[in-house]
């Protein structure tokens, strides 16, 4: 890698709140409240008195033998029917209206009218009662699903203390303005995007990143709203507004995620419209066919038959429980740090068969380190020192980490008439001296000579030269990370070819892929040759998966079957870009989300096998005249439960 110093260089109306003095110690707050849904009981009134007026006329049937008379026993039960399945009759006289008659809710409305017809009426109430008690348990099941996601990452407190006229006062996060200062308390948390100005602070991440270890963070880093600061008082400089946080465009993102249908959903969809004509027409050919072929034909017999057959052909099991397990998988990955942006790329993450990935931030940790000082006729420090002084005017990664290196032994040192030299690195004067600290091409730039040996090095290397003599170097590598290895060799557990590509030195691209264990590894590539590497690969027909900082890399991104983004939380244009953004910076989270869209692909496979085996053996008893509207309701709500069930039971896996 060239030592270039290049720099790198990273209001609406706002709504009037009330703003309070601050309170005392001894005050509650509820952070994250939240209004609460009214109880289902008190929404679903009708069904449950249907229920309970169709258990006491079983009792009475059943348990004790008494028989109403039928006028009666019609009134009872059509008032039960109706407090059931208004809704349903609804539904099902509006669709038909607009010329839908093949759905969920005529069949249900067909085959419960058609029990009353030849006066099975506890039969037909509880066909309706159940399927809808079905409906009840679906519709609870996804939205505890969407309100589980949310509330896994909706952290953002509706409180927030802020410095103003040097008094603390409690205001709503909203009408907090950038460059205001804000105090957050132990087991506070953060409301605001900003850059920490106390001297360190601890906090829980876990929120974000999945991963619940303290994370400590030191004067001039950056906060993220949805921290938690675990020990001291912690101030805080706001850097972004609330509705331009990271974590608002994070909210944001996973909520249009479960709206986002995958391909097995969109099949499913698009089965049902053709499915239940087909189920329809072979229920009225169940019933009338046979006249034409049985001795004795009996129309109620086989009427019966059909609307059993219709009962349990309703496809809401596989329409709601699909879903559900894509939410599922949704929110085990947000879980755990990882973010989708739909079902969809769930199911991409299935067919993976290479990741090809970014060096710096994906397999390193991209953040550079002396490594290395040699001098050459002065002492290391005073090399170190004047290096350091002159690279403290120059933002770029390799002059931060020579700086850093030097601690506070240049503060009193200035450097003078400082000019950067694209490509080559810094000139200028320190302490009377012309220092030149950059490249091996800023010295032939200036016929400074120096030893051939140093072209060899395989490091980042800062030369330095006083007063046009060679006076030494520092080379400065970066961190592999510590699951870098672990991740790859999973990866490769799991049959998936490893491709690393950067534009950084080939020798150094070979060092960190022999030492991570990649399969193959490609250095000096201008974005367009990493475009040409990916192509290749789909040409061979391979999966892609590329992993990088989803920014500087669009193209490939772009190619792709995947984009996944390494610690996509520092960067809005990643989370624009990405498919699936990793908020942490650790690579064995690219095999979780592999093996969480295994687990969600698995999960709802299984659930279309169970609903589709259970409805046609259902269906085969009942055409056979074996099982009873009882059998069918029974079947159709307990399938759908139980495909419920199986899919909630994702977000309490672990990967």
């Amino acid at each position: 890698m060239e030592h270039n110093h290049e720099e790198h260089t990273e209001n609406e109306v706002k709504d009037k709140a009330k703003i309070v003095p601050i309170h005392t110690a001894d005050d509650g707050h509820d952070h994250g409240a939240v209004v609460k849904d009214q109880p289902g009981w008190k929404t679903h009134w009708d069904l449950l008195l249907a229920l309970s007026i169709l258990i006491v006329l079983l009792v009475l049937e059943y348990g004790f033998k008494i028989e109403l008379p039928k006028i009666p026993s019609l009134a009872i039960n059509l008032v039960a029917y109706l407090l059931a399945g208004r809704k349903v009759l609804d539904l099902a006289f509006r669709k038909s209206k607009r010329g839908d008659f093949f759905n969920e809710f005529v069949l249900m409305s067909v085959a419960t009218i058609g029990a009353f017809v030849i006066g099975e009426y506890e039969e037909g109430v509880a066909v309706m009662v159940f399927y809808q008690i079905g409906e009840w348990f679906q519709d609870a099941a996804v939205n505890n699903a969407k309100r589980s996601i949310k509330a896994l990452l909706d952290v953002r407190p509706d409180e927030v203390t802020v410095i103003r006229n040097g008094s603390p006062l409690v205001a709503d996060p909203s009408i907090v303005e950038l460059d205001e200062i804000i105090q957050i308390k132990p087991g506070e948390k953060v409301a605001l995007d900003g850059e920490l100005i106390s001297e360190t602070a601890s906090f829980n991440t876990a929120a974000l990143t999945g991963e619940s270890k303290p994370d400590t963070k030191y004067k001039g880093e950056t906060i993220f709203a949805g921290m938690i600061n675990l020990n001291t008082v912690a101030e805080v400089k706001v850097k972004s507004l609330f509705k331009d946080s990271k974590l608002s465009k994070i909210l944001e993102m996973v909520q249009d995620a479960t709206a986002r249908k995958s391909q097995t959903q969109l099949f499913i969809s698009r089965f049902a419209k053709v499915y239940t004509p087909i189920v329809f027409f072979l229920a009225v050919a169940l019933c009338f066919v046979p006249y034409f072929f049985v001795a004795e034909y009996i129309f109620e017999t086989w009427f019966y038959r059909a609307l059993v057959f219709l009962v349990i052909s309703c496809p809401c099991a596989l329409v709601v429980s699909i879903p559900l397990g894509y939410f599922g998988g949704i929110g085990l990955a947000s879980r755990n740090g990882i973010l989708f942006k739909g079902g969809n790329f769930l199911d991409v993450m299935t067919k993976v068969n290479t990741v090809v990935m970014d060096k710096t931030g994906t397999l390193t940790k991209g953040v550079f380190k002396v490594q290395q000082v040699m001098a050459n006729g002065i002492d290391e420090k005073e090399l170190v020192k004047l290096t350091a002084a002159l690279e403290k005017n120059s933002t770029h990664p390799i002059a931060k980490a020579v700086t850093d290196y030097a601690g506070n032994i240049n503060n009193e040192i200035k450097a003078e008439q400082v000019e950067e030299i694209s490509g080559h690195g810094l000139k200028g004067n320190v302490e009377g001296k012309q220092i030149f600290a950059g490249n091996v091409k800023l010295m032939k730039k200036f016929n400074v000579s120096y030893p051939a040996e140093i072209e060899t090095i395989v490091d980042t290397i800062v030369v330095t030269a006083v007063n046009n003599e060679y006076a030494g170097y520092i080379t400065i590598a970066d961190e592999i990370k510590e699951d870098a290895v672990q991740a790859v060799k999973d990866m490769h557990g799991l049959n998936i070819k490893t491709v690393m590509l950067s534009g950084d030195k080939q020798s150094v691209v070979d060092v960190v892929a022999s030492k991570v264990g990649i399969d193959d590894a490609y250095g000096d590539l201008l974005p367009e040759g990493k475009v040409e590497k990916v192509q290749q690969l789909k040409n061979e027909g391979r999966h892609i998966a590329f992993v990088g900082d989803g920014v500087n890399d669009a193209p490939v991104v772009a190619l792709a079957d995947a984009g996944i983004a390494m610690g996509g939380l520092g960067s809005d244009a990643t989370i624009e870009t990405a498919d699936v953004v990793i908020q942490n910076d650790q690579p064995h989270k690219i095999v979780s989300a592999i093996k969480i869209g295994k687990i969600t692909r698995n999960i709802v496979w299984q659930n279309i096998i169970l609903a589709m085996a259970v409805k046609v053996f259902v269906l085969v008893l009942g055409a056979g005249g074996v099982a009873t509207l009882w059998e069918a309701v029974i079947a159709d709500v307990g399938v759908a439960l139980l495909a419920i069930m199986n899919a909630v039971r994702i977000q309490r896996m672990k990967v």
